[in-house]
């Protein structure tokens, strides 16, 4: 049908205006008319999203192929919200196991304490720099959703010596310069 493009851009270009157009309100105000599920679907727009991977933990930091490096993981939600989000432990930068936790349930619960074992099995031997990241799309300082450990977890070969004669063990622990809470430890 000849036209009928320009009807549907013309269409179009209506319901976009009506879409993001100040509309009258009860009350005497006025406010943008909001499609479905432009504001998250929790009617929060305005919210302030800040999630915070304040310390991790890696234990042993020297191992052998096979063993299991336990690493424990502290994120601070530090606004408003409420979510369930995944947590992912990094290896090399790279997520290489991932849990879901639930944050913003309680004002007065700020602080989740999470807890991930990597299993060394059929990995290299070499260094290996840990970190953990909790990301939300949100987020309105995402430049503290990642932390990463400094010290390196050292993997030798089953049976091998650590560089410096060091004994299998030990552990480090990195924490966000930033934060003040003395619970976790660190």
């Amino acid at each position: 049908m000849p036209g009928s493009g320009k009807m549907f851009w013309l269409a179009f270009g209506v319901l976009a205006t009506i879409a993001v157009s100040p509309v009258p309100v009860f009350a005497g105000t006025t406010g943008p008319v909001l499609l479905a599920d432009m504001d998250g679907g929790d009617g929060g727009g305005d919210m302030n999203i800040d999630l915070a991977v304040r310390q991790v933990t890696v234990t042993p930091v020297r191992a052998h192929v096979g063993d299991i490096i336990h690493v424990n993981v502290v994120i601070e939600n530090k606004f408003e919200g409420t979510r369930t989000t995944p947590a992912e432990l990094l290896v090399n930068g790279k997520p290489v196991a991932s849990q879901l936790f639930t944050w913003g349930s309680s004002d007065a619960d700020r602080v989740y304490r999470l807890s991930f074992d990597w299993n060394t099995r059929g990995v290299r031997p070499g260094s290996y720099r840990i970190g953990a990241r909790a990301f939300v799309w949100e987020d309105s300082s995402p430049f503290d959703n990642e932390l990463t450990v400094t010290k390196p977890v050292v993997i030798a070969p089953v049976g091998g010596v650590f560089p410096g004669g060091e004994a299998a063990g030990g552990s480090a622990t990195e924490t966000d310069p930033r934060w003040k809470d003395t619970s976790a430890g660190g």
